[in-house]
């Protein structure tokens, strides 16, 4: 199993950004996948935002509804996360999860104010 966040960054707050998972090494069209995020070391993960098999069951926190979205391409084995006004509490590492739990390094979003 492999997944591999990208399009993290500095972004000014209120800005926007997406970001990307590449899974490979598991049916990822048969997975719920799951965006989770960690705002500071020892914390635990914070549950972002999930999308089911076909994409067209979503769920998302209260912290980010309105302002994130989610999507996969189950043709490429990609998973996205399309942020927009950015906040600075947004700011931490955002990791791709499947359904096992298996998650990759992490991309990491940094907010300017």
């Amino acid at each position: 199993v492999q997944l591999v966040e990208s399009g993290g960054g500095l972004v000014q707050s209120g800005g926007s950004l997406r970001l990307s998972c590449a899974a490979s090494g598991f049916d990822f069209g048969g997975d719920i996948m799951t965006w989770a995020r960690r705002q500071a070391p020892g914390q635990e993960l914070e549950h972002v935002s999930s999308i089911n098999t076909d994409g067209r069951i979503t769920y998302y926190a209260d912290a980010v509804k309105g302002r994130f979205t989610i999507s996969r391409d189950n043709a490429k084995n990609m998973l996205y996360l399309e942020m927009s006004a950015l906040r600075p509490d947004d700011a931490a590492v955002y990791y791709c999860l499947n359904q096992a739990g298996r998650r990759g390094q992490g991309t990491q979003v940094t907010i300017s104010s």
